[in-house]
């Protein structure tokens, strides 16, 4: 079974700008606007496809680490940029661990460079990679003058002032190759309207096997990011795919059924990442209206996953975790007839895990008491009876 990678990759690269807007007030498809600029310049260069895919994809995942990055400086003076290295290390970090064919060496980690010296690790021009300039001349002209919105008639005079920095914000290589490519018709290609359309055609088309493990390893790395929208949540999604696996493995499934399902597991709080954190951490009853908030989460991850190619099953499991075999859950209202097993699996991972670690409003359990809880749970009629005991086997075994 394929899946097609660049739809994925940039249906994630939407929840990392949903961070970036949070966090720091970014706008919207600033991710894809460096990503279509690098392969406008990459494709001046000559750089091949395999060369394509890694600067476009790190251009989109350029702020991958931000959430870590804001949770690890949570409570110190650094929060908002005062030491934004970390999250530039944490980001090449990450990226890392996508096996490239390419090399993505220093790609994110000197993305803030400045061809004098000026940037964060004061690597001058010559010091650091092609593709890190690429990218940063990419992101710093579109964090300064919003190019999804600079006028056409404003365009010369856009173009001068990118040439102005020529040594000094941006390397003499990456300034000839930006003036090549920003024309009227690249600047028009940015607009919100037309993003869409213009990632579609200059982003390589990446497909790949359901077992792949650039695939795995993306979705692995995307549940890490998803679960630093909390303090509470650090090993969520990561867990519970792992729990998944382990539940495939004891009912001997193949591996493609095994790899779809912990996808739909790993990927299935991808909407998370848009609800406050004050909601998320409350430690008290939420309201109405926050738990309207809350239930939104679902939704957002089917608007990411729902129109990627070869997801169609897996955007199903993972959205379908808060489904309850009565038709009391949310978001679609689904009842038992309409919830497959990996879907009735995929909910009883997620109650486990959340009834098992520490949130807010409870400390982390035991697995007998959480067994405890699942089985109440499942004697109410809500989720799979059968499911919950064979999670007590499996799960009394492992250790997290």
């Amino acid at each position: 079974m394929k899946i097609r990678m660049d739809e994925l990759i940039q249906a994630i690269a939407v929840a990392f700008e949903i961070v970036e807007s949070k966090l720091l007030g970014a706008s919207n498809n600033h991710g894809k606007r460096i990503a279509v600029l690098c392969s406008l310049m990459g494709k001046k260069l000559g750089m091949d496809t395999e060369e394509l895919k890694t600067v476009t994809t790190c251009a989109l995942f350029h702020d991958n680490a931000l959430t870590e990055y804001i949770l690890s400086e949570r409570g110190s003076d650094n929060v908002k940029g005062i030491n934004l290295k970390l999250h530039c290390v944490y980001g090449q970090r990450n990226i890392e661990t996508l096996p490239f064919k390419s090399d993505v060496s220093d790609l994110i980690l000197y993305h803030h460079e400045q061809a004098d010296g000026g940037g964060l690790f004061g690597k001058k021009e010559g010091e650091f990679p092609l593709g890190a300039e690429l990218i940063a001349i990419a992101d710093m002209v579109d964090v300064t003058y919003h190019l999804q919105r600079v006028p056409v008639l404003d365009l010369q005079s856009l173009r001068k002032e990118i040439a102005e920095q020529c040594g000094k914000l941006y390397t003499k290589r990456a300034v000839d190759l930006m003036l090549e490519i920003l024309d009227k018709d690249a600047l028009i290609s940015l607009r919100d309207e037309n993003i869409a359309k213009t990632t579609a055609t200059l982003i390589p088309a990446w497909e790949v096997d359901i077992e792949d493990e650039a695939l795995l390893s993306l979705a692995t790395l995307t549940a890490r990011i998803i679960d630093y929208a909390s303090q509470f949540t650090r090993k969520h999604s990561v867990q519970i795919a792992e729990r998944v696996w382990e539940m495939c493995d004891y009912y001997g499934y193949d591996s493609e059924l095994r790899a779809r399902i912990y996808l739909a597991a790993a990927l299935h709080d991808l909407g998370k990442v848009d609800i406050p954190t004050e909601i998320l951490e409350k430690p008290d009853r939420l309201t109405d209206d926050e738990f309207e908030t809350i239930k939104s989460h679902v939704r957002g991850t089917y608007d990411m996953l729902k129109g990627i190619t070869g997801f169609e099953e897996i955007c199903k499991w993972a959205t379908n975790h808060h489904e309850k075999l009565d038709g009391s859950g949310y978001c679609f209202g689904k009842a038992a007839d309409e919830l497959d097993f990996a879907s009735r699996l995929i909910a009883c991972a997620d109650i486990y895990q959340a009834v098992s670690e520490e949130r807010p409003y409870h400390p982390a359990r035991s697995h007998d008491e959480t067994m405890l809880v699942m089985r109440d749970i499942a004697n109410k009629g809500l989720i799979d009876s059968k499911i919950v005991e064979d999670f007590d086997i499996v799960m009394e075994q492992m250790a997290f």
